[in-house]
């Protein structure tokens, strides 16, 4: 239990959790909608079901994959004389997944295709029963990248699993919260999913391991994540500035005229 005590295991837990958070908005607004279909009576047992079950499916999942990763040591097959096992195939398909899925969706982010109930398959018969199932079923399905994040981040899956539930907890308490803070500020969004496209390469270039013999440290990957999500904060707070003042301007070097010259050189 000493690892998880660790600066390296705060830093992957925070970061973990702040990952989940953000990408599990447009999960919330997926649920939101098939949970309209309830009485209001109904909503916050709904609500309810839905965060105990995206928990226990979410730590299923990363039990199995994580038990996966660390027993598949095994060699399964021969490419070219590279000897691939388990965890080589899990690493390789789950980063193309997650650059597939991130390239998609920031596809989907910059040509403004927004979700609607057209989206989603309607039940045949709207009891509580058929919408809680539906609820459940699309949380499993988006949730599985953010379960391949976790595996691509942690070195621990006990790390995964705090994380998976402190996201699942913020979300329920304060989805609509977080949701308008993410629509005001669009490039959070964005710069998470570039942060999923670094995660997805990173497991895509672990998979051919056999090939190259060598490793992403994930240090690099929480330090280019800690800097761009800084220079966010920077644009952020300049931007707040700019509503509150006047006019903010960067001053720059500059030649002064001709005219301004000869009035110098005569003084």
């Amino acid at each position: 239990m000493e690892h998880l005590f660790t600066i390296d295991s705060l830093i992957s837990l925070l970061t973990l959790a702040s990952l989940e958070i953000v990408l599990g908005i447009d999960n919330v607004i997926f649920v939101s909608i098939i949970m309209g279909r309830l009485d209001k009576s109904h909503h916050l047992k709904a609500r309810r079901i839905w965060m105990i079950a995206g928990i226990i499916v979410r730590i299923a999942l990363l039990m199995a994959l994580g038990w996966l990763v660390k027993n598949g040591s095994q060699e399964l097959f021969s490419v070219l004389g590279y000897g691939f096992n388990l965890r080589n195939v899990i690493m390789f398909i789950g980063g193309l997944f997650l650059l597939y899925k991130t390239v998609k969706e920031i596809h989907g982010k910059l040509e403004g295709e927004d979700i609607n109930e057209d989206t989603i398959r309607k039940p045949a018969r709207a009891s509580f029963g058929s919408v809680m199932t539906q609820i459940i079923l699309v949380d499993m399905i988006f949730s599985f990248d953010s379960i391949i994040t976790a595996v691509g981040l942690a070195k621990h899956v006990e790390i995964m699993m705090i994380a998976v539930i402190i996201a699942m907890i913020i979300m329920f308490l304060f989805s609509q919260r977080i949701s308008n803070f993410i629509h005001k500020h669009p490039a959070l969004k964005m710069l998470a999913l570039s942060f999923l496209l670094l995660v997805g390469f990173s497991l895509f270039f672990e998979g051919l391991e056999p090939i190259h013999h060598k490793e992403i440290p994930k240090g690099y990957i929480y330090f280019a994540m800690a800097f761009s999500f800084g220079v966010e904060l920077l644009n952020m707070w300049i931007r707040k500035r700019q509503k509150n003042a006047t006019k903010l301007e960067l001053h720059e070097p500059r030649l002064r005229d001709n005219q301004n010259e000869l009035s110098d050189m005569a003084k």
